[in-house]
C-alpha cells in the first residue's frame, strides 16, 4: 500500500522524482515527539498519524512508540533503503532510521512488519558512535546506493562541533566507522545530500553542541561557536575538497537540498540567522560555489530580546519535479513558496502565516516592517490557537498538500516559544496551487499534541512510510 508498484526487479521507493510524484496518497505519517526541555519526564515517542481524510480516526495519533530512555531529544529520521536502492530488488524500506540529537543514541524501528504500529528493532548505543567514530549529537541520516546508512554528527563526545559522518551497516545496523577521511571532518555539522553522478555530497554546519544544548545566545555566534560555512565533499574518496563562506548572511545553514533531478548540479541551503536562502552550483571550472538568492528582511520590533527579530528559515524543501522551493520562517511565523523554474532568481508565489513571534495579540510589537502594512492576526484552527511558529514541512509526493509542525529544537522552543512547551505543538496542513502557485491552510485538519495521554509534547518532523521529497535520493 505505501510503495511503488510491483515491476519484477524494483527495490524500494521509485525510479525517478517524477515517478514518485504519482505514487500514492500519504495514509499515515511518523512523527517524533519529544519531553525533554518540558515540566514532563517521560521519554520520547515516534508518533504514528493517520492523514487520511477517509478514515474514522483522521487526524489522530493512532499509535505511540515510546523509546526505553530520558531526554533523547529525537530529531530527524532517515531510512534503511530509499529511492537510491531502486535497483536491488533484494532491499525493502522496512527500517525507520531514528538518531537522538542529545543523547547520540540511533534507534532503528521496525516499520515493515506493520506499518501502523512501528516497533523498536535495534538501539545503536553513544559509545559505539563514540569509541568507533569519535562522533556525538547525530542528526540527518541517508540510506545509501551500497545498502549502508549514512548519519551526518554534529559534535565530539566533548560537545565540541565536528562535522563527520557514521556508517552503519544496513543489514545488522552495527556502526561500521567513519565515512570520511582521519583528519577530514569539518568544524561543525549537521545535514548532507550526496549527488554521485557529479561525486559529490555537500554538508551545512548549525553549531557546538555545547553552545545550543539548552537555548541560543548571540554571543556564541561572535565567539565562532556557530557556522557559516558548506562542505563539499569528494564523493569517491570521501575527502573534503571545499568549504564555502557564506559570509555573515550565511550564518547557520540548515537544511540543504539538491535539485531532484540526479544531473542537475545546484541545489539550495537555507540559513537561519539571517533568514537567506543561498543557491550553490557547480562551475565550469568543475568546483562549486554559492550565491544569495532570496533574503528575508528583518523586522524591527521592541519586546523582543533583540531590536531586530529575522525569520530565522528553519526548513527547505524542493517540490519532486524541481518547480518549487518551500521555506519556513520559524520566528515571523510565515511560509513560503518560491517559482524556481529560474534558480537564480526564485520568484514568490505563495504565502500563509501560521503563529509566530509577531501575531498581533502578543508582547512583541513591530515598529518597522519592510513587507507587512500591518501584524498578522494570530492563528487559530478548530479552536486551538497555534503556539510557535510553522518550522518542519513536507510534501506530498503529489505536490498538493504541505504538513507542518511547528516545534524547532526542545531547548530553542523553550527560550523563543515558553507557551508552546507548555501547550504542545501542533501538525497542521496547508494545500498547495501547483499551477500558479498559492498556499491556503486547511482549516479542517489539526492534530493537537498538546491532548496526549503523559501531557503536552513536542512534534518535530513528519515522514512517510513511502518515502518524501526530503529523504529519497535518486541516483
Amino acid at each position: 500500500m505505501f510503495s511503488a508498484a510491483k515491476c519484477g526487479s524494483c527495490g524500494p521507493g521509485y525510479k525517478t522524482p517524477l515517478d514518485a510524484m504519482r505514487g500514492p496518497r500519504e495514509e499515515i505519517v511518523y512523527v517524533p515527539c519529544i519531553y525533554r526541555n518540558t515540566d514532563i519526564q517521560k521519554p520520547d515517542y515516534l508518533a504514528t498519524v493517520d492523514v487520511d481524510p477517509s478514515s474514522a480516526t483522521y487526524c489522530q495519533v493512532i499509535h505511540r512508540l515510546p523509546m526505553p530512555n530520558l531526554r533523547d531529544e529525537l530529531h530527524h529520521s532517515g531510512w534503511n533503503a530509499c529511492s537510491s536502492c531502486h535497483g536491488d530488488a533484494t532491499k525493502r524500506r522496512d527500517r525507520l532510521i531514528l538518531p537522538a540529537l542529545i543523547s547520540s543514541r540511533v534507534y532503528v524501528v521496525d516499520v515493515g512488519t506493520d506499518a501502523r504500529a512501528p516497533r523498536l528493532h535495534k538501539i545503536v548505543e553513544p559509545t559505539d558512535l563514540y569509541w568507533r567514530c569519535g562522533l556525538a549529537n547525530p542528526h540527518t541520516s541517508h540510506c545509501l546506493g551500497s545498502g549502508q546508512v549514512m548519519i551526518s554528527c554534529m559534535g565530539d563526545p566533548s560537545g565540541n562541533g565536528k562535522g563527520g559522518f557514521v556508517l552503519l551497516d544496513g543489514e545488522t545496523f552495527e556502526v561500521i566507522g567513519n565515512w570520511e577521511q582521519p583528519g577530514d571532518a569539518a568544524p561543525f555539522g549537521y545535514d548532507f545530500w550526496y549527488q554521485p553522478r557529479h561525486n559529490v555530497l555537500i554538508s551545512t554546519e548549525w553549531g557546538a553542541p555545547k553552545a545550543l544544548a539548552n537555548g541560543f545566545n548571540p554571543e556564541d555566534v561572535k565567539a565562532g561557536l556557530y557556522g557559516r560555512r558548506l562542505n563539499v565533499w569528494d564523493w569517491t574518496t570521501h575527502r573534503r575538497v571545499q568549504s564555502l563562506d557564506l559570509g555573515e548572511e550565511g550564518a547557520i545553514p540548515l537544511e540543504v537540498r539538491f535539485l531532484h533531478d540526479p544531473a542537475a548540479p545546484q541545489g539550495f541551503v537555507g540559513c537561519a540567522l539571517h533568514a537567506a536562502v543561498f543557491r550553490f552550483y557547480k562551475t565550469q571550472k568543475g568546483d562549486w560555489a554559492a550565491e544569495k538568492v532570496i533574503k528575508v528582511p528583518n523586522k524591527k520590533v521592541e519586546g523582543w530580546i533583540l531590536p531586530e527579530m529575522p525569520g530565522l528559515i528553519t526548513d527547505i524543501l524542493i517540490s519532486l519535479d524541481d518547480r518549487f522551493l518551500y521555506f519556513s520562517n520559524w520566528l515571523h511565523g510565515d511560509i513560503r513558496q518560491y517559482d524556481i523554474t529560474n534558480p537564480r532568481e526564485p520568484r514568490l508565489v505563495g504565502q500563509v502565516f501560521l503563529g509566530g513571534s509577531i501575531v498581533g495579540d502578543g508582547p512583541v510589537r513591530v515598529l518597522e516592517d519592510k513587507e507587512l502594512e500591518k501584524q498578522p492576526p494570530p492563528r487559530v484552527v478548530k479552536g486551538k490557537q497555534v503556539q510557535g511558529g510553522p518550522q518542519m514541512i513536507q510534501l506530498s509526493l503529489d505536490g498538493r498538500r504541505l504538513y507542518v509542525t511547528t516545534s524547532l529544537y526542545s531547548g530553542w522552543d523553550k527560550q523563543f516559544y515558553p507557551s508552546m512547551v507548555k501547550e504542545g505543538s501542533v501538525m497542521l496542513q496547508v494545500d498547495v496551487d501547483t499551477v500558479k502557485g498559492g498556499l491556503t491552510l486547511n482549516e479542517n485538519f489539526l492534530v493537537d499534541f498538546g491532548r496526549e495521554p503523559d501531557g503536552p509534547v513536542l512534534a518535530h518532523e513528519v515522514r512517510y512510510p513511502g518515502g518524501d521529497c526530503s529523504s529519497d535520493i535518486w541516483l
